[in-house]
């Protein structure tokens, strides 16, 4: 079995490296000679890769205000580059200071000039700019009642837009009439750019009352401060819905690392089925339903490898501790033991980011041993799984994966590899 998971390990790590946010800006940003200056602001867990890469491209003369704000994991020094550290998956009180400093910066830009935004995933909770109605103490408490509830990221990134300053394309009107070029890295699942981070520098296609529906969608309508249901229903301007002078790219997405691990698992010897890309909906659920579609299918090949990526919900109802990745391998070895997947099996479940929820674990890595290990360590996995411990299921059988913080972020990898002979 250690063979497998060394092979699932390598075959996660491609999948990072190919999201590697130094490497996609050097390939994609051009310098043009027609800016008097160019300023820098980078907002995501991959922005010091990210800037760090622009400020060697940027010659000395030309830069201007260069920060970045990532989140504490991924804080690093970058020459010429202000690094602002601040918290995700909910906002802290640093984030909203390096907020406004970001609209300092945009509102400063002047015709001529560039503003490089550099964005990568997690952006939105670091850079919260609630409007002066709402108090950042407010706009966590929404954000937390979200993220319980096991709303998607479209429906939280659009409740965040229609509460900030700066999201929803507000950033990039913000800039204007300065040009505002955005190179993007994805880590939402469709690749929609005005999802993406809250959509900063995107036109926004969704309204004020598509957040009051979400709101009242999840029954928590009337859970959200009286400030937010105030903001919302009485506001007297949109999100920009179109913008002018500002160029988006994209440069990284999950779809590009499931492909990378593809390659990869290939290039051990596998036989490679991409499984059911993108992943989404209840994690639990989605990993008993992966389960039992490839019981369903016939293994002729020696080394199988099922191959996906995406990005699933958890709906708490316990007090435990993990996150979504942690949560549905521990759900896959349930559900392993429970229907009977024959032969060797390993299945890892990785956030690229490295962090899954508020753990220092990217995921889960479970095999056909996991569950009788956590029997033999007094664990009830069931137990754990239904108060949303899985973290510390995991952790009783060294079935975490720990990468570190990567320094970038395309959204979830996972990988089931099975090894049909009967040695």
């Amino acid at each position: 079995m250690n063979a497998l998971r060394e092979n699932a390990q390598q075959i996660f790590q491609a999948a990072i490296a190919a999201a590697n946010p130094y490497e996609a800006v050097k390939k994609h940003f051009v310098i043009d000679a027609q800016f008097s200056k160019i300023h820098l602001i980078a907002f995501g867990k991959a922005a010091c890769s990210m800037t760090n890469a622009a400020q060697t491209l940027i010659p000395q003369h030309l830069l201007g205000n260069a920060l970045a704000v990532t989140n504490y994991e991924n804080v690093v020094s970058v020459p010429n580059v202000e690094v602002i550290g601040a918290a995700h998956p909910l906002p802290d009180l640093a984030g909203f200071h390096a907020a406004q400093k970001v609209a300092q910066i945009a509102k400063n830009a002047r015709t001529g000039e560039l503003v490089l935004v550099l964005i990568s995933g997690g952006g939105s909770a670091l850079i919260p700019y609630p409007v002066e109605s709402i108090s950042l103490e407010e706009k966590i408490a929404t954000t937390n009642l979200l993220l319980a509830c096991g709303a998607t990221i479209h429906e939280i990134n659009c409740i965040r837009k229609h509460l900030s300053q700066l999201k929803g394309g507000q950033l990039a009107q913000l800039i204007s009439p300065a040009k505002c070029h955005a190179l993007i890295l994805s880590d939402v699942l469709d690749d929609d750019l005005s999802v993406i981070a809250s959509g900063a520098t995107v036109a926004d296609n969704t309204t004020f009352a598509d957040a009051i529906h979400i709101l009242k969608n999840k029954n928590i309508w009337q859970f959200v401060p009286e400030s937010v249901q105030a903001h919302l229903e009485k506001a007297d301007f949109e999100t920009p819905k179109s913008l002018e002078n500002v160029q988006n790219d994209l440069i990284g997405s999950n779809a590009m690392s499931v492909q990378a691990t593809v390659e990869s698992a290939r290039k051990l010897g596998f036989f490679v089925t991409n499984y059911d890309y993108p992943l989404c909906g209840e994690a639990r659920e989605v990993a008993e339903k992966f389960v039992l579609n490839v019981k369903k299918m016939a293994l002729e090949n020696e080394k199988m490898a099922f191959i996906t990526g995406g990005e699933t919900t958890v709906t708490l109802r316990g007090n435990g501790k993990g996150g979504r990745n942690q949560e549905m391998a521990l759900a896959f070895a349930i559900a392993a033991q429970k229907f009977g997947l024959e032969h060797k099996w390993l299945f890892l479940s990785g956030g690229t980011d490295g962090i899954d929820g508020v753990t220092p674990a990217a995921g889960g890595i479970v095999d056909n041993g996991t569950l009788s290990r956590m029997k033999n360590a007094g664990i009830n996995p069931l137990q754990l799984l239904e108060n949303n411990d899985s973290f510390h299921a995991l952790q009783s059988t060294n079935d975490l994966l720990i990468t570190g913080a990567t320094g970038t972020n395309v959204a979830d990898i996972q990988i089931l590899l099975i090894q049909t002979e009967k040695n």
